[in-house]
């Protein structure tokens, strides 16, 4: 696939999911990386590609990864497309300390026309662009970095699978390297990006339903906190959480906040509730975008799509436990599922809270709206431009 089809596909791929991929940086910003600088050394030898049906997450990583370096007094250094390799960290490194950090999950995809193209990555260009402001890393251009990973999913598109049930993951990297144990902001940082093909993301397939653990004792994120950036801090604390869940038959944990036990996300992933709400109306209920809520690019698609169909209600609202179990007693609720970028859509069966687990029904629903947005979302991911923009 050359330069020119992969940014023409992306620019014209389905008007409704992607906005431009180009737009203009009208806020002041330092001397930013310039793709047109980039420099690129190829691999002597290249990796054996795994077969697509062998694929789980996260395991394989391609032959190359893109590298920019930062540094207070030198501001950005040139883009470099390198093979893949460690990385080479002082000690002190700001990162390593005190998790001035982060990171963003994208993926790219090969259509059923062959070309390859990148899902809304704007919208995570946009993300990442905050969650940098956050951690007082250097800001950078949005446009600029979109288009070095453009030109490292190039160099690297045989890495793409040729399966519309696998795809290429990209995880933009951003860590402060300052060589100092002082609790400050670092004069030097590094983006990194690396890539690799992935299957689905949990071991029981792609459209199994999961059980969920909702324990008020264990918060992920609070008011005034970092739980709408993508800080590797923010997940961290939460291995301990999810191994609680599994001790207790369950796969996923279902994060409460505050004295009304407020639902917010489920495991990595945002949470959608669709029921029949007291005035008999059908409603998608997600929370709001609050403060711990991460925006999450799967969830502003199911919400643009919901939208665009106009046949139900779509509501960006709190919800308690409290008022959940009371609907799902009146045999009110009619599907659970969260949504992320690694699983796409993924159903919820069951709940443990305060010792009892309850059954949500939404397998014995279908799960007629969950599989409609998987659906949805994964036709306009392998779509041609032309069949993508008549769905």
């Amino acid at each position: 696939v050359s330069t020119s089809c992969i940014g023409k596909s992306l620019c014209s791929w389905h008007a409704l999911l992607l906005p431009c991929l180009f737009v203009p940086f009208r806020l002041p910003c330092p001397p930013r990386p310039q793709a047109a600088d980039i420099s690129i050394e190829r691999c002597a030898t290249n990796k054996p590609k795994p077969d697509p049906s062998t694929l789980v997450f996260g395991k394989q990583f391609s032959d190359h990864m893109l590298t920019i370096c930062w540094s207070e007094k030198g501001g950005w250094e040139a883009p470099q497309i390198k093979p893949f390799q460690n990385l080479s960290l002082h000690p002190a490194s700001s990162a390593l300390h005190y998790s001035i950090e982060l990171f963003e999950g994208m993926k790219a995809f090969r259509g059923v026309d062959n070309h390859i193209r990148l899902f809304r990555p704007m919208l995570n260009m946009e993300r990442m662009h905050r969650s940098a402001d956050r951690s007082c890393l250097p800001l950078f251009d949005k446009g600029e970095l979109l288009e070095c990973i453009r030109k490292l999913v190039e160099v690297d598109q045989e890495w793409v699978p040729y399966s519309q049930d696998a795809s290429l993951y990209i995880r933009p990297t951003f860590i402060g390297i300052e060589p100092s144990l002082g609790v400050s902001r670092a004069g030097k940082a590094m983006i990194f990006v690396i890539v690799g093909p992935v299957g689905p993301y949990f071991a029981t397939g792609s459209f199994n339903p999961v059980s969920l653990l909702a324990d008020p004792s264990f918060v992920r994120a609070w008011r005034g906190g970092v739980g709408a950036y993508k800080m590797g801090g923010n997940y961290g604390p939460t291995i301990a959480v999810q191994n609680e869940a599994v001790k207790k038959g369950c796969q996923q944990v279902l994060w409460l906040y505050g004295e009304q036990e407020e639902i917010t996300e489920v495991g990595t992933m945002n949470l959608f509730i669709y029921w029949t709400n007291e005035k008999g109306e059908k409603e998608l209920v997600t929370p709001p975008l609050d403060g711990i809520i991460l925006p999450g690019v799967t969830r502003q698609s199911l919400l643009d799509l919901a939208r665009s169909w106009d046949e139900f209600k779509v509501t960006e609202r709190t919800m308690g436990m409290k008022e959940l179990m009371s609907a799902l007693d009146a045999g009110r609720i009619l599907e659970v599922f969260g949504a992320g970028t690694a699983c796409v859509v993924c159903p919820v069966g069951s709940l443990l809270y305060k010792g009892k687990t309850h059954q949500i029904p939404t397998m014995q629903n279908g799960p007629d709206l969950a599989k409609r947005f998987y659906k949805e979302l994964t036709d306009i991911q392998v779509s041609s431009p032309n069949n993508a923009a008549a769905s």
